[in-house]
């Protein structure tokens, strides 16, 4: 598994720490397809077959991409206005241990139908600047719910939402990605996953994300607004 040596410098913080986080982050993992029900995931597949995406090689599927596309920035621009955002649990890899947050594995859809390995590479995701420490919350995590809104002229509704029960544990995505009894290397980062939207896939002027922890009583939220590029030709 190869990674950059310098990667990009993300800043985090916690209410476990008391201040900033500065990491070094070298490799992302996209996890696709980590939904617990075989048949959901079947229906879904043959959906997308449908619109040309084609189906992947396994389920789950680890994509790599690079470190680079992670930001913590407000605003992100895009080519066309074909792409969209979802939102992701996400686990860092610090070298004091794993940290959850929040992030949207923003994605060209139009390209996605030629490759979807092609297509992660395509966009920047996004990630909250707020983590929680992994342990705290790993063994409650069917509890965990996660969502997202979408905005759009104008119009904010409610696009995604979703109790982390549905997702594979990030623990299984480990050992799966990695080989049991693995652990994930330092400055690494894994996106889990996502939920079906409500509606159809769109694309948003303001996107927001959340992951919320109802027995601590607590969330983590980002958002973004998207910027569209012309595509000249």
């Amino acid at each position: 598994m190869s990674a950059l040596k310098s990667g990009v410098r993300l800043t985090f913080s916690s209410e476990d720490k008391g201040g900033d986080i500065s990491a070094a982050v070298t490799s992302l993992v996209i996890a696709g397809w980590t939904g617990r029900d075989p048949a959901a995931m079947e229906a879904h597949i043959v959906e997308l077959e449908k619109l040309g995406v084609k189906r992947p090689a396994s389920t789950p599927i680890f994509y790599r991409g690079a470190a680079s596309l992670l930001t913590q920035a407000a605003e992100i621009e895009v080519v066309g206005d074909r792409s969209s955002g979802e939102v992701e649990p996400v686990i860092v890899s610090l070298p004091d241990g794993l940290w959850l947050g929040v992030g949207s594995d923003h994605t060209d859809r139009q390209v996605e139908t030629v490759g979807i390995t092609i297509s992660k590479q395509m966009c920047a995701k996004p990630v909250s600047k707020r983590l929680w420490r992994f342990s705290d919350v790993s063994g409650r995590w069917d509890q965990l719910l996660v969502r997202s809104f979408a905005t759009r002229n104008g119009k904010r509704t409610l696009y995604q939402e979703g109790p982390l029960a549905k997702m594979r544990h990030p623990d299984d995505l480990i050992s799966r990605y990695l080989g049991a009894g693995a652990t994930l290397p330092v400055g690494t980062v894994m996106f889990c996953g996502t939920l079906a939207v409500h509606g159809e896939l769109t694309g948003a002027d303001l996107f927001e994300l959340e992951i919320e922890d109802p027995v601590a009583k607590r969330k983590i939220t980002h958002q973004y607004v998207t910027h569209i590029l012309p595509i000249a030709g």
